[in-house]
């Protein structure tokens, strides 16, 4: 990990993740689960993400 990278844990699937310089609110997919999150906070080069709830359009059918 270097001063531009983050890490993180997907809170799903626990995979350890390294990110890009984030700051709180950004958002991103884990590239295991596919899942979105949101960075909550950063503290000492950890992220504390959260899941984004989403809501798929319904279609009608």
């Amino acid at each position: 990990m270097t001063r531009d990278t983050l890490a993180g844990t997907c809170p799903e699937c626990e995979t350890d993740l390294t990110v890009p310089m984030m700051v709180s609110g950004e958002t991103f997919v884990c590239p295991e689960c596919m899942l979105t999150l949101r960075v909550e906070g950063v503290s000492g080069g950890r992220t504390t993400l959260r899941m984004v709830e989403t809501r798929l359009r319904d279609w009608g059918q």
